[in-house]
Order: C-alpha cells, then structure tokens, then sequence
C-alpha cells in the first residue's frame, strides 16, 4: 500500500488509477502533509451473468447426417479434385 503526496496524486491520477484498476495496487493512500486523507481503490466489478440459450429457435435443428455428408465435398476442395 503506496503512499503518494498530494502533488505527486495531482500530477500522476491517471498511472495512480491505472495501478488500481489493473490489481498491481489493491489501494494507494493519498496524503497531505504527510498525514494520510483519503484511499484510491477499485470499484467492486458487479457479476456478469451467463445467460444460455439466447439463440433457442434462431436455428435450424442440427442434422448430424448431412454434416457427415460434407466431409467429401471438403476433402475435394483441398485436394482440387472434381465433384
């Protein structure tokens, strides 16, 4: 936990944020004539939520068959034969 002079806070905030936001600092004391009077700390990141099956009905049904009928119509593509 660093502790920074006001005048040195005022002239680097943006590197002084920076540390905070990125976990190199988990806080840093701002102080004003060598007595400390405030914290710089990250703000608490709110949970992002997972949320399934946002394409439901978007989609054809997968159909494992005709995937598997593909593989030739590759395969010739990559080697420059003809169909």
């Amino acid at each position: 936990m660093p502790v920074v002079n006001m005048l040195e806070a005022k002239s680097t905030l943006s590197k002084l944020v920076e540390a905070v936001e990125s976990g190199a600092e988990s806080e840093i004391v701002i102080a004003r004539n060598g007595k400390p009077a405030a914290r710089l700390v990250p703000l608490a990141q709110p949970e992002k939520k997972l949320r399934l099956g946002l394409a439901r009905g978007k989609y054809p049904p997968f159909d494992y068959e005709k995937f598997q009928a593909l593989d030739a119509e590759v395969a010739a593509m990559f080697l420059g034969e003809d169909k």
